[in-house]
């Protein structure tokens, strides 16, 4: 009912340090990687580190669900279920504290902010989070994390062999063009109309330029140019997100595609 944006995630990130504290025999430390939170609970018996991971952050998003849990601040939704991740992983946290002589080992629990990606300028998330220790002390041996998913029935679990989920990249595109009234186009340079060519064109990167064995999408989220209908624009901004399934080919597309969208 509380959502927060990516490093914004003050008092999510105050509740699940408050309910790590009240579970017997875990370690708390906060202010990770900004609002993040870790937990360690070592077990009655010696074995591996093993992290287990879920993300905090909300979207900007109007919440218009009809819900027990609607979102209680204007323009901001879980609709991610990272609240859902977050309530799974303190659950598990519980759980696993119940029957620590018997663990084998230690576990770390990893409350990581800005999954969504930190604003523009900041720096945030997973990245941050490795760099500030939330993996090193104790060094983890394995990490796991997982995400809820609504084509699956409830109650259920899925698992695929190979990768899960696709790496997530972000790419703006500004195009300047020359403003004009509407009724004289002659004089202006239109980058809406550049624009929608471009967003034509970007599709052919997938279509033509990617094996279609590939795991590979390219998608423009936003659009936004112009301030009134009689004016043509001097400026459009398209915003958009490249996924793939494949470290090294994230690489080649991205070098790719930028050579691409400079010619």
């Amino acid at each position: 009912m509380h959502p927060e944006l990516s490093n914004r995630e003050e008092r999510t990130s105050r509740v699940v340090a408050e309910r790590l504290r009240a579970i017997a025999g875990i370690e708390v430390r906060t202010g990770v990687a900004r609002h993040g939170v870790v937990g360690v609970l070592r077990g009655g018996k010696p074995g591996p580190v093993v992290a287990l991971r879920a993300d905090m952050d909300a979207l900007p998003i109007e919440e218009t669900n009809d819900v027990p849990y609607k979102s209680k601040n204007a323009g901001v939704k879980h609709a991610c279920g990272h609240d859902a991740h977050t309530a799974m992983l303190l659950g598990a946290a519980e759980l696993l504290s119940g029957m620590r002589a018997e663990l084998a080992g230690t576990v770390v629990f990893v409350f990581q902010p800005a999954e969504e990606g930190a604003p523009d300028g900041e720096p945030g998330g997973a990245t941050l989070m490795i760099k500030d220790g939330a993996l090193a002390s104790p060094k983890a041996d394995a990490i796991f994390g997982l995400h809820v998913m609504p084509t699956l029935e409830s109650g259920t679990v899925g698992l695929i062999s190979g990768s899960a989920m696709a790496s997530a990249d972000k790419f703006t595109i500004t195009i300047k063009g020359k403003s004009a009234h509407g009724a004289n186009p002659q004089d202006s340079v239109d980058p809406i109309v550049v624009a929608a060519e471009c967003v034509e064109a970007l599709q052919t990167i997938r279509s033509r330029r990617v094996h279609p064995q590939e795991g590979f999408v390219l998608s423009v989220g936003s659009i936004h140019g112009g301030t009134r209908f009689n004016i043509i624009a001097d400026e459009v901004v398209l915003v958009g997100t490249m996924r793939t399934l494949d470290e090294k080919r994230a690489r080649t597309r991205s070098g790719g595609c930028a050579k691409y969208l400079a010619a």
